[in-house]
């Protein structure tokens, strides 16, 4: 049995082919010979790519297929490449559980597949489903979390992306998300004064690789001392594989250390 097609930016009919591609932002989707009777034993697939940055937006505006039990028979299918996000059978007018209804299906990324399938016979009229998808931006800002943060500071969402920025003072690392310190060059020429990482007593920053430095006039020795508040990441295992501290004097050399425990 043969089928044409119509191809538009808003409507995707059946043609003679099981699968369509379809690479619009926005368009409606329709089963065969919609509005009137769908086919028997037809199965068709509508893969829909958007860019990246962006969701899919999918809901029905009619719903009429042929109710089963789990929808053994005829069904709507909508997945993504990882996952059966929702199958749908049964008519709108009589309420059908299994029906689609109200509900709005985002995919969790760009790509999402809706399959239509019937089988070899239909005991009544079932007119198919007519459904509208548009593309959704993803405000990757608003969607991060504690434990995976999309940037250090600053997070700036735009149409299709999002980019990050750094505060006063830190420079955006190359992976684009990651701020560090400048601290590559600090110079101490004072006879005291305190020397604290970088934003001291709140946790440094990451990939941080800092430089002090003490010179004083010949004749004075330089006296370095830790108080108990120090905290570096260490390992349980291997001796600071992460993040250390090491002291150079002269030809005499310290560290790494890490840890918990104040050098003193």
């Amino acid at each position: 049995m043969r089928f044409f097609l119509l191809v538009t930016p808003f409507l995707w009919m059946l043609c003679e082919a099981d699968v369509i591609v379809v690479k619009e932002m926005f368009g409606e989707i329709r089963t065969p010979n919609f509005p009137e009777s769908y086919p028997s034993e037809t199965e068709v697939t509508w893969n829909i790519t958007v860019p990246e940055g962006f969701r899919i937006k999918l809901y029905f505006i009619h719903f009429d297929l042929e109710p089963s039990y789990l929808c053994e028979y005829d069904y709507a299918k909508v997945e993504t490449d990882e996952q059966i996000l929702s199958i749908f059978c049964g008519r709108e007018s009589t309420d059908t559980e299994q029906s689609p209804g109200q509900q709005v299906i985002v995919s969790p990324g760009n790509f999402l597949s809706l399959t239509f399938r019937s089988d070899f016979s239909n005991e009544e009229r079932y007119t198919g489903f007519d459904a509208h998808y548009s593309a959704v931006d993803i405000d990757e800002c608003s969607e991060r979390n504690d434990e995976d943060m999309v940037c250090d500071h600053h997070c700036h969402n735009y149409i299709g992306g999002f980019y990050c920025s750094c505060r006063f003072g830190y420079l955006l690392h190359s992976d684009n998300r990651t701020c560090k310190v400048e601290c590559s060059d600090n110079l101490y020429t004072q006879r005291s004064g305190i020397i604290s990482s970088a934003d001291f007593p709140s946790p440094y920053p990451k990939s941080s690789d800092c430089l002090y430095r003490i010179e004083l006039e010949e004749g004075f020795v330089i006296n370095l001392q830790f108080d108990d508040n120090f905290d570096i990441e260490d390992h349980p295992e291997v001796s600071c594989p992460y993040d250390y501290l090491k002291i150079k004097a002269g030809r005499k050399g310290f560290g790494p250390i890490c840890g918990e425990k104040s050098p003193g």
